[in-house]
């Protein structure tokens, strides 16, 4: 079972959140529902309305939480709450006049992306003297470095996918539409944990050629290479991993393809240390697939960050300068897509260690074989 966070830990991620944003010359940081005032707070309302709730982080000031005056109760409640300071507001006033004394006229301000434009331009009315920036722009690592009880649910939630994959290779696959074979996936994962599943991804024969394929009504054949891509939430936290099988024995075409990647993802595994750029990452595994003459048939970038979000901070891309750090977590999954024949992935959540990196996911990279 995993350690359960404290008032005390959500209190060190908004000082740091506050510190993080002084040293970046923000007045402070501002969160709406979503995932970032989950990690900083431990509050999830119940029901998201488009009543204001807004998490107020500066230097001069304790953290203060404004709340629609029905749901302070909730707020209350919440593991984070001994460390707020809750403000409420009633049907009928103005919100954003109580969060004016919050904020300097004239500040600027990181705002979570996931805030409703209805309260951006509310704040912005209210206060014409101040500006914003996204927090994904101006403090995207604020979730990046994870801690130790952060790092074990992560790695509870790649061991759970993997429980899934594990089963998985013992169901029928052929003469089942691929919405089957999700609907056995999703359950694979609930039974191994998960309390949210976020996709289940059944790309058989050409329709593997589609990263993001949504599992439909085709009838998978003997003979496809099928892409399972699946995860979701298990204690707060995210999963995701990629397999590629085949319907029966596989065609020379699709081992050798299949080979190429597995050395590709093998090879950006290995690259993985501190100081190196996330470009790096991505680089390593490309540059194993242009050297096949498979190049323009990897068309995604290698990897995402991960943590109470499936995809966040930081990206294996092109241009990400920003260097790895120990507690960083992420996924590499290098592909490639042959349109009209069958596509192949295999993707691994990793994280970087003091000298290296570290797999979530350790199930066989091997093509798996089903009936």
């Amino acid at each position: 079972m995993s350690v359960q966070f404290t008032a005390d830990d959500y209190a060190a991620r908004m000082r740091r959140a506050v510190e993080a944003a002084t040293a970046a010359g923000l007045s402070g940081i501002l969160v709406g529902i979503g995932p970032d005032l989950t990690w900083l707070s431990a509050y999830k309302p119940t029901a998201v309305t488009e009543r204001l709730t807004l998490l107020v982080l500066t230097p001069d000031r304790p953290p203060t939480l404004v709340v629609p005056a029905l749901e302070r109760p909730d707020a209350a409640a919440a593991v984070g709450a001994p460390a707020l300071t809750l403000v409420d507001w009633t049907d009928g006033s103005d919100p954003y006049q109580t969060v004016a004394p919050l904020l300097r006229p004239d500040g600027r301000y990181g705002i979570s992306d996931a805030t409703w434009a209805m309260h951006l331009l509310g704040l912005q009315k209210t206060l014409p003297g101040t500006s914003y920036e996204s927090l994904s722009v101006c403090q995207p690592m604020l979730r990046a470095i994870k801690d130790e009880h952060e790092l074990a649910r992560l790695a509870a939630a790649g061991a759970a996918a993997d429980g899934a994959y594990g089963e998985i290779l013992g169901v029928r696959f052929a003469g089942r539409r691929e919405t089957e074979v999700a609907a056995d996936l999703a359950a694979l994962l609930r039974k191994f944990g998960h309390e949210q599943v976020d996709f289940t991804v059944v790309g058989s024969g050409p329709n593997g050629a589609n990263p993001h394929h949504e599992a439909g009504s085709r009838v998978i054949e003997r003979g496809d290479a099928v892409v399972l891509d699946f995860g979701g939430l298990l204690d707060g936290y995210g999963s995701d991993t990629t397999r590629t099988v085949t319907v029966g024995e596989p065609s020379d075409e699709v081992r050798e393809i299949h080979e190429i990647v597995r050395r590709a993802q093998q090879a950006a595994f290995e690259a993985v240390r501190p100081g190196i750029p996330c470009e790096e990452v991505d680089w390593v595994a490309r540059q194993v697939i242009r050297e096949a003459g498979y190049g323009e048939y990897f068309i995604h970038r290698t990897g995402h960050g991960i943590g109470v979000t499936t995809h966040e901070p930081p990206y294996m891309v092109a241009g990400e300068k920003q260097p790895l750090v120990p507690g960083m977590c992420f996924s590499i999954e290098p592909g490639i897509y042959l349109p009209g024949k069958f596509g192949v992935r295999i993707e691994d959540i990793v994280t970087v260690t003091a000298d290296g990196g570290r797999r979530f996911n350790n199930t066989d990279h091997g093509l798996g074989v089903v009936a």
